[in-house]
């Protein structure tokens, strides 16, 4: 089905269009004294129709020879002869119609005036060289077609193209992300298992209330850890529970300070972004300072990005570089994947404090 015919609407604006197109050739036959109206209307109305769909067809012609694997040769060997062809065989049904008629009008005995001026039994009077005329003038419009059909295909395989390489590109991104997540989420259980197993011989209390926190986490983890997007609330409700965990396991060596305003409470971030952070933050800085420190965590809005910094002391005596950097990398690599370069994360060591900021763009949870 072409794309003139793929709808009854379409359909019959097309067919309204050529319909036009032969009232008005008519009247130039008129004014040419060619003929009258009645013959003039009778010929080049059924005519103008059929070289609509002629010049239709073209796109069978356009996609029986695909686009990527004809040469320039062989294209304008097919549309010459395409066009030649169409020319021929609609320039011959002009002058067998001119023709078969008149001798219609004959035989229903119609009034001789209707027939005038044209002569020779036929509708119109035809000039000499008429037949190659017609043959011109549908062979350059089948050709004019060939062209918009080609042009047609060519958008339409390039629109595939595209939407072939976004779904790629999607695909690609969500497995980059569940690669990323499932090298976050063991780092997680271990450290958690092991702050356990070490407070189960010294304190079974603490080992009993460390546990009921851990399993909170983890059944939120579970809840949060599917979505693209969360609240920045509910993030800072999953931290909450791990800090709890760990002030279990550090006492009052671990302080800290959550300060998230409203605004940005509202916002949607990854989920699993800030746990990380704040893990890496315990790990690598209050767990090697011998007093201990605060880890603070601040999230605002400015404008139309959320920045979040976190901070924490570190031992100043520590060579720079301690740990793999795995869960900071992941981070990047995760904003990156979802934000572009909308999204940036930078983070540097001071002397006896490490500090973090990330800023993303704002998006508010719907209403």
């Amino acid at each position: 089905m072409t794309p003139v015919t793929s709808s009854a609407r379409r359909i019959l604006a097309y067919l309204g269009l050529w319909l036009l197109a032969g009232l008005v050739l008519s009247g130039a036959l008129v004014n040419a004294a060619w003929a009258a109206w009645l013959p003039a209307l009778v010929l080049v109305l059924p005519m103008a129709v059929c070289l609509g769909f002629v010049v239709a067809s073209a796109y069978y012609v356009c996609r029986s020879v695909v686009l990527a694997q004809r040469s320039g040769f062989q294209t304008m060997l097919v549309f010459g002869a395409a066009s030649a062809l169409s020319g021929l065989l609609w320039a011959l049904l002009c002058l067998g119609w001119n023709a078969l008629g008149a001798s219609l009008f004959a035989l229903a005995d119609t009034e001789p005036m209707a027939l005038e001026p044209s002569a020779g039994g036929s509708l119109v009077a035809m000039p000499s060289g008429a037949g190659i005329m017609l043959f011109l003038l549908a062979g350059g419009l089948y050709l004019i077609s060939l062209l918009i059909h080609d042009i047609w295909f060519a958008t339409d395989q390039v629109r595939t193209a595209q939407g072939r390489e976004a779904q790629s590109l999607l695909q690609a991104r969500d497995a980059q992300l569940q690669m990323l997540r499932t090298q976050i989420n063991p780092h997680f259980l271990f450290n958690s298992l092991n702050s356990i197993s070490a407070l189960t011989s010294q304190n079974a209390a603490a080992a009993r209330a460390m546990t009921l926190e851990l399993a909170a986490f983890f059944r939120q983890t579970l809840a949060l850890a599917g979505k693209e997007r969360i609240p920045l609330e509910d993030e800072v409700a999953l931290c909450e529970h791990f800090l709890a965990v760990e002030r279990i396991r550090f006492g009052d060596k671990l302080r800290t300070d959550m300060r998230v305003s409203e605004a940005a409470r509202a916002m949607l971030i990854p989920p699993m972004l800030l746990q990380p952070c704040i893990e890496n933050a315990i790990k690598h800085g209050v767990q090697h300072v011998a007093e201990g420190g605060c880890v603070a965590v601040h999230a605002f809005v400015q404008g139309p990005w959320l920045y979040v910094t976190i901070e924490n002391p570190v031992d100043p005596d520590a060579p720079p570089g301690t740990g793999t950097g795995t869960g900071l990398v992941n981070i990047r690599n995760r904003l990156a994947t979802l934000y572009g370069e909308r999204a940036r994360i930078g983070w540097t060591r001071h002397p006896n404090s490490f500090s973090l900021e990330m800023v993303l763009p704002t998006t508010v949870v719907a209403p």
